[in-house]
C-alpha cells in the first residue's frame, strides 16, 4: 500500500459538532463538469423520489455496530451530479460559455463557487435550487439499499463522504426521507449568506498528490476510523465498505483491508482504475462492482449468513468442549 494520505492542518475531526463539521482552507474533481442533464425521474411524482416505507428513523449508532459504510453522493446516492442537475435552476438551463471555459484544471471547487456567484446574479433562489435538488433520482435499487441497511442498523453505521456540498446533499436525503440513516456527512460547507447566495467552501487541505486540493476522502475515513476506534473502546469494526463510482474514491479504497470491500459502480471510473489496480500490491481489499443497489444488498445478505454461520460453528464447538 502506498504512504498514507497525511493532513497539512488540523483534522476536521478536532471540530467534530452535531451531523456536519466545521472546516478549514480552499479549493473537486480534475475535469470539467458535463453538459446538465434536467433531472426528470421515471416513476417518481413531481416532487421526487420519496423513501415512504422507512418509518420511525433515528440518528442512533451504537457502538456496537460491526460494520462501517461510506458513500459517495454523486452518482452513486443520485443518479447525477448534482452540480451539474442545479444548473438546470438557471433561466436558460445552462451556463454560459465564458464560464465553463473559466475552469481550472483541479480546482472544481473555486469553478463551483463561480457557478454559483453566477447563479445567484441570474435571481437563482434557495427554494429555486431546493426544487430542482428534490427532483434528482436516485441510483437504481439504492432506496432498496437503504431499506435493507435501516432494517439491519444495529450492524451498520453509514456516512456519506463527497464532494458535492452539504446544501446539496441534505436537501435531498431529507426529502428523499433517508438522512437519519447517516451518522455523519463528511462534505464541503455551503450555506446561504445574506443576498441569498449560496457560498461554498473547500472541506480542509492535504498532501496527497492523487487527490483535488480541497479534499482526500482517504484521509477523511483514516481520521475517521481513528476517532471511532477510540470511542468504541478500542474495538475495531469488523468490515469497511466503500460505496462509490469516481476517480476520487479510488485514493480512499487503497487505504481498505483484506477484510474490507470495495463497491465500484461498473464502468463508471472507479471500476476501471481499482481494476487496474487489482493485481498490485496497492489494493487489497475485495471489489465487487455495482450496477443496482440490489448487487450491494446481495452481497451485504452473503456477508451476514457467512459471519452468522460462523458464530454458530464457534458456539458448536464451544458446547462440544
Amino acid at each position: 500500500m502506498g504512504k498514507p494520505c497525511v493532513l497539512l492542518r488540523e483534522s476536521p475531526l478536532k471540530y467534530l459538532h452535531g451531523d456536519s463539521l466545521v472546516h478549514c482552507c480552499r479549493s473537486r474533481a480534475p475535469s470539467l463538469p458535463s453538459p446538465p442533464v434536467c433531472p426528470a425521474p421515471r416513476g417518481t411524482t413531481p416532487q421526487g423520489p420519496k423513501m415512504t416505507t422507512l418509518c420511525d428513523l433515528t440518528h442512533a449508532a451504537p457502538q456496537e455496530q460491526r460494520f462501517l459504510v461510506l458513500f459517495d453522493f454523486d452518482e452513486t446516492i443520485i443518479n447525477v451530479s448534482s452540480d451539474d442537475a442545479v444548473v438546470c435552476a438557471l433561466p436558460g438551463q445552462q451556463l454560459p460559455e465564458w464560464l465553463k471555459n473559466c475552469f481550472r484544471e483541479g480546482h472544481y471547487n473555486e469553478h463551483m463557487q463561480k457557478v454559483l456567484a453566477y447563479m445567484a446574479e441570474q435571481g437563482v433562489s434557495e427554494d429555486g435550487i431546493r426544487s430542482v435538488l428534490e427532483k434528482i433520482p436516485p441510483t437504481p435499487g439504492l432506496l432498496n439499499l437503504f431499506q435493507y441497511l435501516q432494517s439491519n442498523q444495529q450492524d451498520f453505521e453509514l456516512l456519506v463522504v463527497s464532494d458535492a456540498n452539504m446544501f446539496f446533499i441534505e436537501t435531498w436525503l431529507e426529502h428523499a426521507g433517508v438522512r437519519p440513516l447517516f451518522r455523519k456527512i463528511f462534505t464541503n460547507p455551503a450555506s446561504f449568506d445574506a443576498t441569498g447566495q449560496l457560498m461554498l467552501l473547500p472541506f480542509h487541505s492535504h498532501s496527497c498528490s492523487r487527490c483535488p486540493d480541497n479534499m482526500c476522502k482517504q484521509v477523511i475515513m483514516q481520521e475517521y476510523l481513528s476517532y471511532r476506534q477510540k470511542e468504541r473502546g478500542g474495538t475495531p469494526y469488523q468490515g469497511v465498505f466503500y460505496i462509490g463510482d469516481g476517480a476520487n474514491d479510488v485514493c480512499p479504497s487503497m487505504a481498505l483491508g483484506p477484510r474490507d470491500t470495495a463497491f465500484p459502480r461498473r464502468d463508471f471510473p472507479m471500476h476501471s482504475l481499482l481494476q487496474g489496480m487489482q493485481q498490485s500490491q496497492s489494493f487489497k481489499a475485495n471489489m465487487v462492482p455495482w450496477a443496482s443497489g440490489e448487487d450491494i444488498v446481495d452481497y451485504l445478505r452473503k456477508i451476514m449468513k457467512e459471519r452468522r454461520d460462523l458464530c454458530t460453528r464457534g458456539d458448536e464447538r464451544v458446547e462440544q468442549i
